[in-house]
């Protein structure tokens, strides 16, 4: 579209957070998401049918699957330097073990509603059969897939994702600027009381002469609206209204998943370090980490794809950044997470799902009282 800027709106028009004027910490790259980061992309599929009472197995239905993949579609079978961290662990990402073992994964990873985390599993193994079936020439692979709640607008019981839907987001994977908020394994996603789901934001962190690219992506289905923090502002109580409307009882079943993406040539226990200054940025939005929330969090390098295929029979050798200049990493990892999340609660609507439950947008005229542009 003409005088289209990806900073300020989703390829289909929907505000960022910067259409606002909120200030921000930090260079974001050139569509301030994940896909910054040369050769990562990310697909959907998103799913809205039905309304009114549920009937399990018919609806009303809010859901859906987000892919990433970390490398470009022939590449996916060379392994990526990974790190994870559990800052709460009441959920699931599957392939965490290989990870805490071995400091790498390759595939695409899933991010979708709790009880679809097996299909989305299961349905990249079937994905990566047909398309790049060398990939599981060893005869077995353990994909990354991770799961937030939406059974407050979801027919969650109803599983209705299908292995052919994670492959129209998988099929659908690509650079550029993507959508956010109430898309993929986002569409029934929660925050804050308000309608929040995928989100995404990115930094470009100058080394030595080199520039780098720190990419985060989000879903985001935490945090009580009391504590929302909007760049430092305690908004929560200045927004008691508008509120959930409840068909059903509103139980806290809320998570967030991180992915972070980088060109940074990091080692394994350095991208684990990236991973856990994720709940820093959370923090700045309000999160605190609640029993019921399921916080974890992947961080990924595509640098240094030779050492991660290294043979057998010589040594590998890989580049990496001394941890002693870490720290500017560190910032660009808080500071997309934050804008990450809150680009996905600004990039949405109201949504009406299971039994009439209703779930408020971030009111966009009180955003523009708060961060008048002048």
């Amino acid at each position: 579209m003409t005088g289209y800027d990806p900073h300020l709106r989703t390829p289909s028009g929907k505000p960022r957070a910067r259409a606002f004027g909120i200030p921000f910490d930090g260079a974001p790259g050139t569509f301030n998401a994940i896909t910054d980061v040369s050769g990562v992309s990310v697909g959907y599929a998103t799913l809205i049918s039905g309304d009114g009472p549920l009937r399990i197995g018919t609806g009303p239905v809010r859901t859906g699957v987000t892919a990433i993949l970390p490398r470009p579609l022939g590449e996916l079978a060379t392994p990526v330097f990974a790190g994870v961290f559990s800052q709460n662990g009441n959920g699931e990402l599957t392939g965490s073990h290989i990870i805490e073992e071995t400091g790498a994964f390759n595939l695409p990873v899933t991010i979708t509603n709790t009880h679809s985390c097996g299909v989305a599993r299961d349905g990249t193994l079937r994905w990566m059969s047909q398309v790049l079936p060398a990939a599981l020439d060893s005869g077995w692979g353990p994909p990354v897939a991770a799961e937030t709640y939406d059974g407050f607008l979801n027919d969650i019981n109803g599983h209705h994702l299908s292995f052919e839907h994670v492959e129209v987001a998988l099929d659908a994977a690509a650079g550029g600027a993507i959508e956010e908020g109430s898309v993929g394994g986002g569409t029934g996603m929660i925050s804050f009381g308000f309608k929040a789901g995928s989100g995404t934001a990115s930094r470009v962190v100058a080394w030595q002469g080199s520039r780098y690219t720190v990419g985060v992506f989000v879903q985001a289905n935490f945090g009580k609206r009391r504590n929302f923090t909007l760049r430092g502002l305690r908004a929560g109580l200045d927004l008691a209204e508008p509120a959930i409307r409840e068909g059903t009882p509103h139980t806290e079943k809320g998570s967030i998943i991180a992915l972070v993406a980088t060109d940074a040539p990091f080692l394994p226990h350095q991208m684990k370090r990236l991973a856990r200054r994720v709940p820093l940025g959370i923090g700045m939005t309000g999160g605190f980490g609640y029993h019921s929330s399921g916080d974890i969090f992947l961080a990924f390098s595509t640098a240094n794809p030779e050492a991660a295929l290294a043979p057998s029979g010589r040594i590998a050798r890989a580049d990496f950044i001394p941890d002693v200049d870490i720290d500017p990493f560190f910032d660009a990892v808080v500071q997309g997470v934050e804008e990450a999340i809150l680009n996905a609660l600004v990039a949405n609507e109201d949504m009406t799902g299971r039994d009439g439950n209703f779930v408020p947008a971030l009111p966009k005229a009180w955003l523009q009282a708060k961060f008048p542009k002048g």
